[in-house]
């Protein structure tokens, strides 16, 4: 259970809201070993920033179009940043906002969409004109068993690129380029969870986890992309 919330205060800048100090206090919540001091910090140092973060995620980005924005679920997804706070590595170089933006987004997403499935559930299926052909599909056991095998070909290739990814991540030499490899990494094992998935966001994405220079993303994309068509064509991916 996470500490209770603290009364909000007026006045403070909307860009400081998650600042270096933010990013200093997680590290300081991880190594400490005292419950209550650990309490401390967290309250005071890293929960308005929780706050804040889940609010402009929720308005800003237009989420609660599609999801109540209560203050239940405001506090789920805090909560479950709270959770997450153990498995941040700073030691990456990866900036505590840039994870944890993209750790609270792709859980309001999730949520989003399991509150969209839930109320496909309770459509009447012999209105054809309320039920889409994806819904339909949802429904009838048949025609998910006609897609078992394309499931199980995208299963395969899911587990061929991860072995793609390991053997790239061995022959990078630069902290920068591993850094971007790790971050391609977490977008793939997360891409059901992320609703907005080309060339253009992945590199924002990239960006924003890594912290690297536009030049560094730039160099280490193409090194990145030479070793693959190299494994590649040396039949590394079965």
């Amino acid at each position: 259970m996470t500490p209770s919330s603290p009364t909000k205060k007026k006045g403070n800048s909307l860009k400081l809201y998650f600042h270096a100090g933010t990013h200093d206090a997680i590290v300081k919540f991880q190594s400490e070993t005292d419950p209550r001091v650990r309490e401390i910090i967290y309250i005071s140092e890293i929960l308005p920033a929780f706050e804040k973060l889940v609010e402009n995620l929720f308005f800003i980005h237009s989420f609660s179009a599609g999801l109540p924005v209560t203050d239940d679920i405001k506090t789920d997804c805090i909560t479950f940043l709270y959770e997450t706070l153990r498995k941040f590595d700073a030691s990456r170089g990866t900036k505590a906002f840039s994870y944890f933006n993209v750790v609270a987004k792709n859980w309001i997403i999730v949520k989003t969409r399991q509150r969209a499935k839930n109320n496909r559930k309770h459509v009447n299926i012999d209105d054809k004109n309320a039920v889409t052909e994806s819904e339909m599909y949802e429904f009838d056991p048949s025609l998910q068993k006609a897609d078992q095998l394309e499931t199980l070909t995208k299963s395969e290739l899911s587990q061929s690129i991860r072995s793609v990814l390991m053997q790239i991540r061995s022959r990078l030499t630069h902290d920068y380029e591993i850094v971007c490899l790790d971050a391609i990494q977490q977008l793939f094992d997360q891409a059901d969870d992320i609703d907005i998935f080309n060339k253009r966001a992945i590199f924002v994405y990239v960006r924003d986890m890594t912290n690297v220079t536009q030049k560094q993303l730039s160099s280490a994309v193409s090194v990145i992309k030479k070793h693959y068509k190299d494994i590649v064509s040396k039949g590394g991916m079965s």
